[in-house]
């Protein structure tokens, strides 16, 4: 009784875990550039004292689903989007190297350049800073040039270059603040082959309808985890009654 009482009760667990997951993919489905979590739930034995005759159900993130997004135009100088595949490298909350696809970029009042989320954006030699200028361009290859607001005849200058890189989409995973990272912890090498497309953002890949489906089939596997619960606590009071009457 207590190994049926046991699995359901760990599967409603998981249930719940994974309705998380598919939860934060839907919260996120209009986030610039921002990658769905995988889910999948897989049993496994409780070790212990004796035969491991218990069994318990546990809900794994095993990658993250790198399709593209779709582009949107904005027609903002700041916003590039990555044409193919590729990141862009910024530095996360902790001051550590992170990768993503986000490139919906502001200035400043200092000049530095941040995501949408206040992420200072690398370039090849650390967060890149513009200083003022009439007019901001960045290239297909990641150069950045101003017109100065001092500038009189137009002329431009190039103020840095973005960091792009391509690391192995195996050796990538997400950090705790759901920014990519090397499962070594080592930063990626620059990657000159990375494109880039100005003035568009690139999407969220989520698919709303198919992770509303995930979560009421979710739903439904927690229903009856509950059923199989109550199902337990009933059987229990029948073999005690049982027993009483034997007595």
């Amino acid at each position: 009784m207590d190994n049926f009482v046991f699995l359901a009760m760990s599967g409603a667990k998981e249930n719940m875990l994974e309705q998380q997951l598919h939860m934060n993919n839907l919260a996120n489905a209009s986030t610039t550039g921002f990658r769905a979590d995988f889910a999948a739930a897989r049993s496994e034995p409780v070790f212990g004292e004796g035969m491991p005759s218990r069994v318990y159900s546990m809900t794994e993130n095993p990658g993250t689903d790198f399709k593209s997004g779709s582009m949107i135009s904005t027609g903002n100088p700041l916003d590039v989007a990555i044409d193919g595949e590729g990141f862009f490298a910024v530095l996360d909350k902790n001051g550590f190297e992170a990768y993503t696809r986000a490139g919906n970029f502001r200035r400043t009042e200092t000049g530095m350049l941040i995501t949408g989320t206040g992420l200072p954006v690398l370039g090849d030699g650390g967060p890149v800073t513009i200083p003022p200028a009439r007019k901001i361009d960045i290239t297909a290859d990641g150069t950045i040039s101003i017109v100065p607001e001092n500038s009189e005849n137009n002329t431009t200058a190039v103020v840095g270059r973005l960091k792009l890189v391509k690391p192995d989409l195996n050796n990538m995973i997400k950090n705790e603040s759901g920014l990519l990272v090397q499962n070594n912890g080592q930063p990626a090498e620059a990657d000159a082959t990375v494109k880039l497309v100005t003035g568009m953002v690139e999407s969220s890949n989520v698919n709303p309808i198919g992770e509303m489906v995930n979560m009421i089939s979710l739903s439904r596997q927690y229903e009856m985890q509950v059923k199989l619960m109550k199902k337990a606590e009933e059987m229990d009071r029948s073999s005690s009654q049982l027993l009483r009457l034997q007595g």
